[in-house]
């Protein structure tokens, strides 16, 4: 069955980054929130996203018009029932996953695909608050989504093989580089990149190196193109404490605590990018 319309539910920074990818690749995409306005808003930001990229000439307006006619914002998952597939973009948080993922099942015309951007928690675990695990899978983006060109894709337990080929095909249809990983925390990315980051939060939180040595050690003598403490930044502090959390809880081994100092962060309110205050200051 041919995807056609996509849904995608969190009109966040990755949400929005999913549904303008998905939309310029000629889908018809729903982006959900928590209401209308919500949702309204973060179609707003796709629209200057597009507004700056005919700016920079690296597309025409009408281009850009055509993507937004491809993208409708809803305010309300009872608005998803004719979807192909409807993709979670929330954060990370197993309860208003599964919450989610529950109400989306009630509504979801019969052989629709789910998918969980989910970046480190068990795709098997969130399936299974579903009544079709079989048709669940994960599919994690990276950010920002429309440059970064990965597709992490893991399978549940249940997870069939038709299930997770169409999910292949969807994510190479938007112009993605699809890469299988184990349904294990963190799957392959942020199982090797989070404790990294934590890492060089140790080494801040022990006064090996300032914030920036830190990154510019990283960034020149292991050719990063941005240092750890500014990818942080740039995800958010609270998704990275989060992460590291489902890593040391599901892995039980010591050398994924998280930094008592990203706690703090954190607990200050000092997400990063987002808030203003991080690692560094934002204006």
């Amino acid at each position: 069955m041919e995807m056609k319309c996509l849904a995608v539910i969190g009109a966040g920074q990755m949400g929005q980054g999913i549904a303008q990818t998905a939309a310029q690749s000629g889908f018809s995409v729903c982006l959900a929130d928590v209401n209308l306005e919500a949702a309204e808003r973060g179609v707003s930001k796709i629209s200057a996203q597009l507004t700056r990229q005919v700016e920079k000439q690296k597309m025409t307006a009408a281009q850009a018009e055509a993507v937004m006619g491809n993208l409708k914002a809803v305010g309300s998952l009872s608005e998803l029932g004719n979807c192909d597939l409807i993709i979670e973009a929330v954060s990370e948080s197993v309860e208003l996953k599964k919450k989610i993922w529950a109400e989306v099942d009630r509504v979801a015309k019969p052989g629709a695909l789910f998918a969980s951007n989910t970046s480190s928690i068990s795709i098997t675990e969130l399936a299974a608050a579903t009544k079709r695990p079989e048709s669940f899978a994960g599919m994690h983006f990276m950010n920002p989504v429309p440059v970064m060109k990965l597709v992490e894709g893991i399978r549940g337990i249940q997870t069939s093989d038709s299930t997770f080929q169409r999910i292949r095909a969807t994510a190479e249809k938007m112009g993605k580089t699809f890469v299988e990983a184990r349904d294990m925390p963190g799957f392959a990315v942020n199982r090797i990149l989070m404790p990294m980051i934590n890492e060089a939060v140790y080494a801040l939180y022990e006064g090996i190196a300032s914030v920036e040595d830190i990154d510019t050690a990283m960034k020149l003598g292991t050719n990063q193109p941005m240092g750890p403490l500014t990818l942080a930044d740039f995800i958010g502090l609270d998704t990275c404490l989060a992460i590291m959390e489902v890593l040391h809880e599901g892995l039980g081994d010591t050398k994924y605590r998280p930094c008592p100092l990203l706690r703090q962060y954190v607990t200050a309110g000092w997400y990063g990018k987002k808030t203003g205050r991080g690692f560094y200051r934002y204006e």
